[in-house]
């Protein structure tokens, strides 16, 4: 998105939302996109602006006296808007609605710059359910086994089996230092800057004594991070995610499958090994558990077979 000049009021809950309620730089922006764009918007449905225009609408002299003219019809227009014209899906419209049902709380509730707030009945889209992709045993093994023939290898196989021992987040994976690991323990920081501790097992101390010698020296200034590039400088997120891609296809060919999908397996195989839901919580730095039981699906095979091995399904008259 490029460089917009935000009203006050915007500013002001972008602040917040970081320093306040913990929310990360990548989410805070997200939160600023989704604003800007309702406020362009409105302003171009008002002002009768083509939508063509919208990203060139200035929005900076927005004031709370504009903002309390708006009504829910107004922000239920946008979200019609972005569902129609935008074709954004239920998922990118509910963050939306998260988005302004959290911004207008904010002007009710810290603020007191409004009476009512307008979006505290506004109803988010029904998400459908879509099944988890990620990896069974076998897959993994593929997956693993082809990293050998890579140039980085040991330096890959290290990220993979952090991936699929400790189920972090590839945010976390970028954001580990040298110094967060301490013997078998690892320092973790997640949402919100959480620190968790999680423990490193034999097939993570193994490839990090493979890694670590021939880890590249850090560029930059401040902590050394644990997983540096070839040119010596910290992980990005993209860049992780293009050597998950990388590996995919010279292996598995599997589609979609990213980082996420990969914390996805190890929550899964830890789940199907006998790991009880609170551990799990604990282990994926989920602040509900009703988060971690998104990890916690079996498939329709296993169901099936329990279904049949059933005790009283032997008494047949």
């Amino acid at each position: 998105m490029a460089q917009v000049k935000l009203p006050k009021i915007l500013k002001d809950f972008c602040i917040y939302l970081t320093t306040i309620r913990g929310k990360s730089q990548r989410t805070r922006k997200e939160y600023e996109y989704d604003l800007v764009l309702t406020f362009r918007f409105l302003k171009a449905v008002q002002d009768d602006i083509p939508i063509s225009e919208i990203h060139t609408i200035d929005i900076s002299d927005i004031t709370i006296e504009w903002i309390k003219e708006l009504t829910l019809e107004d922000l239920y227009l946008f979200l019609e808007y972005c569902e129609v014209q935008r074709k954004n899906s239920a998922a990118a419209r509910a963050r939306k609605v998260a988005t302004l049902r959290s911004f207008f709380k904010y002007l009710k509730g810290k603020r007191r710059l409004i009476e009512y707030n307008i979006a505290e009945e506004l109803e988010t889209p029904k998400i459908g359910k879509r099944k988890p992709v990620y990896l069974n045993m076998e897959e993994a093994q593929v997956f693993v086994t082809s990293i050998n023939a890579r140039t980085y290898s040991k330096r890959d196989y290290c990220i993979i089996m952090f991936f699929l021992n400790l189920g972090i987040r590839v945010s976390e994976l970028c954001a580990l230092h040298l110094h967060s690991i301490q013997g078998r323990k690892a320092t973790v920081i997640g949402k919100g800057n959480k620190e968790r501790t999680v423990y490193l097992n034999d097939a993570c101390l193994a490839a990090l004594e493979q890694y670590l010698p021939e880890r590249r020296s850090y560029t930059g200034e401040g902590d050394e991070p644990l997983f540096v590039s070839q040119k010596g400088t910290r992980f990005t997120r993209q860049t992780v995610a293009k050597i998950v891609k990388q590996i995919n296809r010279s292996s598995l060919q599997k589609e979609q499958l990213t980082p996420h999908k990969l914390r996805h397996t190890s929550a899964t195989m830890m789940y199907k090994a006998g790991a009880d839901i609170r551990s799990l919580q604990h282990i994926l730095g989920h602040s509900s558990v009703a988060t971690t039981q998104i990890y916690t699906h079996i498939e329709d095979e296993q169901i099936r077979e329990v279904m049949q091995k059933n005790p009283f399904n032997n008494i047949i008259m």
